[in-house]
């Protein structure tokens, strides 16, 4: 048993270079770098890796106006962790969430792809383009693991949709390594991990997931798993 922990720990310390060495070259070889954090557990891991080392990169979160409680109650923990640290926070425009929620009512988004495409837009895409306004390179919490959407990221690519490089430190880390990390650093993370969501984003559009269910059916779950992205992360890159 201790050699095979120690194989384990062997391996988590390879990926956790491997990590620092990605976010290094995206802060230096692409600044300004930002770190997009929705405070999922392969954010807080980036998070902790930042504060770690002391990368130049910058912080952001998204906030929709409809996140869970424990979402937010892991923001202030992370605000008061971290305090090296700065998270700028981005809202979606006021008006915009009005004008959607006018032409189709605050829960709109369980009508259609379309419309909950559309809420996406207003809350996530929008803001996100403002966050990475300026900015050189981005870095994202991307897992090849977490979905069939998922499984061809590259640690780096080109994003063509938002003019930058796209870094995903973790793309080739399994579940398990993001959850060792986070136990070896002492990570804070969600409430709502321990309750079955293993993937967390708007409050209405997650639920908790079965153990045999991929991590991410929880999101939207009433459409077809092909559709199940928000349009932060294409599906379609360019090189």
């Amino acid at each position: 048993m201790a050699a095979e922990s120690a194989v384990a720990a062997t391996a988590l310390d390879r990926l956790i270079a491997d990590a620092e060495a990605l976010i290094d070259q995206a802060a230096r070889a692409h600044a300004p770098a930002a770190l997009a954090c929705s405070f999922g557990a392969e954010d807080m891991v980036l998070l902790d890796i930042v504060a770690r080392t002391k990368s130049p990169v910058a912080v952001f979160t998204l906030d929709t106006g409809r996140l869970p409680q424990e979402t937010y109650d892991l923001m202030q923990t992370a605000r008061s962790q971290y305090r090296g640290l700065t998270i700028e926070t981005y809202f979606p425009k006021a008006e915009s969430v009005e004008a959607y929620v006018r032409a189709n009512g605050v829960n709109g988004f369980y009508d259609s792809v379309v419309l909950r495409e559309r809420c996406c837009g207003v809350r996530k895409i929008e803001p996100l383009k403002r966050a990475l306004a300026g900015k050189k390179s981005w870095i994202t919490g991307l897992r090849r693991e977490q979905s069939a959407t998922r499984s061809a990221i590259a640690p780096i690519e080109w994003d063509v949709a938002n003019g930058l490089q796209k870094v995903s430190p973790l793309a080739e880390w399994s579940n398990e390594d993001v959850w060792a990390y986070v136990k070896r650093f002492d990570v804070p993370t969600n409430a709502l991990h321990r309750k079955g969501y293993p993937s967390i984003g708007c409050a209405p559009c997650t639920r908790a997931v079965e153990p045999h269910e991929d991590p991410r059916a929880g999101r939207w779950w009433w459409e077809n798993a092909d559709t199940r992205e928000c349009g932060l992360h294409p599906r379609q890159h360019g090189k």
